[in-house]
């Protein structure tokens, strides 16, 4: 499926600028990439909120028309304003459809309902969300299935065990020492106790507090030098 999103060239900049286009419902955003200088456009709000409902145009190409002109980019960084959470501007990155980029896609844990160990209380650790991937545009998934329902209690999946679909490389891995950037990914783990957490926690001994009364004394009693 195609998603298209339109945007028209800007020429005025500025915080002066950007306030008069979200007045009348517009955002300014840039466009970046394939060794050709970056371009100021600007975005219809309305059109670019709809775009982003949809939860596979954050992991798509997209085609960005320019004045009528189609450009293959993917979302590179997204602004929202702090209180609104209303977008307030868009970073597009030019691909080339031949060449392998690099992004971050998140991970889906499925299977949750179905793990014994999780119906018997254990609960589930998720260490990373997303990972970042190499590919051509063109094999991009939106989304690394990971499926936890057989993990027992204890067990976990790291980088190397995730599935990843063919044409699709986890950059951590490509550094050379596999062993030393295979992190964990999720595990199933015990809940801690409430005994546990109390015989964690820090106390005050009352021979401690004896011992840095006797201190006390003991500096008073030091002549002075």
């Amino acid at each position: 499926m195609s998603l298209t999103i339109s945007a028209l060239t800007r020429d005025d900049q500025g915080k002066g600028a950007s306030r008069r286009l979200r007045r009348n419902h517009k955002i300014p955003a840039i466009v970046y990439g394939v060794g050709k200088a970056p371009s100021n456009i600007t975005l219809d709000v309305f059109e670019i909120t709809h775009l982003l409902e949809n939860e596979e145009s954050y992991t798509s190409v997209l085609d960005l028309m320019i004045d009528k002109k189609k450009k293959a980019v993917i979302i590179k960084d997204l602004q929202r304003h702090p209180a609104k959470n209303i977008i307030t501007h868009v970073d597009f990155l030019r691909i080339n459809l031949k060449q392998a980029i690099v992004t971050s896609i998140p991970l889906h844990f499925n299977g949750e309902e179905n793990n014994e160990a999780m119906r018997l209380g254990a609960i589930l650790n998720q260490f990373v969300t997303s990972v970042e991937v190499s590919c051509l545009p063109t094999d991009l998934p939106h989304a690394i299935d990971v499926d936890i329902s057989n993990l027992t209690m204890g067990e976990h999946i790291s980088l190397t065990g995730l599935n990843m679909p063919k044409g699709v490389v986890i950059t951590a891995l490509t550094h050379g020492d596999i062993e030393a950037h295979d992190q964990s990914v999720v595990a199933v783990q015990e809940p801690r106790k409430m005994a546990e957490i109390e015989e964690e926690a820090p106390i005050i001994a009352e021979d401690a507090e004896d011992e840095n009364t006797e201190n006390s004394d003991t500096d008073k009693d030091k002549p002075d030098s």
